[in-house]
């Protein structure tokens, strides 16, 4: 009599996908796991639909890690613009016009960086993931509700401004984990007294794990999906 066919053990991965514009993290994540059919998988920090960037997938056992990794510096790169705002403080919402910016040069953008420097307290986006009341932030925000959110202490080791351009500047940003880059817009904004807006935004490392050696979630599930496994 003939053995009934075992499935294959689960795999035990760390996946470092580059994460495309306009996916949630779960999307990754649902993705990677209806291709390789497994159920233990988890990303390591979520990242917004609209920034891009390195995203940490581990499988089976290695869902352990995933708290270590979170809790690791990241480092991000982008463009904030400034002169308008959005309710979103990104490009989620739609932009309003908020200050002249004719007087505002790169001396004024480098030096207002250097008071976000070390430790301090944030305030997260209303458009976030955040709960409040049991509901996440972003449910009561498109609802047109306001509602408090408390604090949070975040680290901001490195703000460099790359450029600055037609009122928009790029920038690169070493922090803590828990940091909203959106927030860091809004404050940016009110600080030079004319409002900003996160414009874009790219996630480039997670402690010692680099995007340069990311890969698409199309090549993941090529080196990864079930008929790979199954082999």
């Amino acid at each position: 009599m003939s053995q009934p066919s075992q499935k294959p053990p689960a795999p035990e991965l760390v996946l470092l996908i580059d994460k495309p514009l306009e996916w949630t993290s779960f999307d990754v994540v649902k993705k990677i796991r209806n291709a390789m059919k497994i159920k233990k998988i988890g990303h390591a920090g979520t990242l917004d639909p609209l920034a891009t960037g390195l995203l940490i997938l581990c499988t089976g056992k290695k869902t352990k890690s995933i708290e270590g990794y979170q809790a690791q510096v990241k480092e991000y790169t982008g463009s904030i613009t400034i002169g308008a705002t959005t309710p979103s403080f990104d490009l989620e919402t739609e932009v309003t016009p908020s200050g002249s910016i004719d007087n505002i040069d790169r001396n004024d953008l480098e030096n207002t960086a250097t008071t976000f420097l070390g430790t301090q307290e944030q305030i997260p986006p209303m458009y976030s993931a955040v709960k409040v009341n049991g509901v996440r932030a972003y449910k009561h925000a498109r609802n047109g509700e306001v509602v408090p959110l408390k604090s949070r202490t975040i680290e901001i080791s490195t703000f460099e401004i790359t450029n600055f351009e037609g009122g928009v500047f790029n920038f690169r940003i070493v922090c803590s984990k828990g940091t909203y880059i959106r927030s860091i817009a809004r404050d940016f904004g009110e600080q030079l007294g004319c409002g900003a807006y996160l414009s874009s935004l790219r996630r480039t490392k997670i402690g010692d794990f680099d995007v340069k050696n990311a890969i698409t979630i199309e090549k993941a599930i090529e080196l990864h999906g079930v008929k790979k496994l199954e082999s």
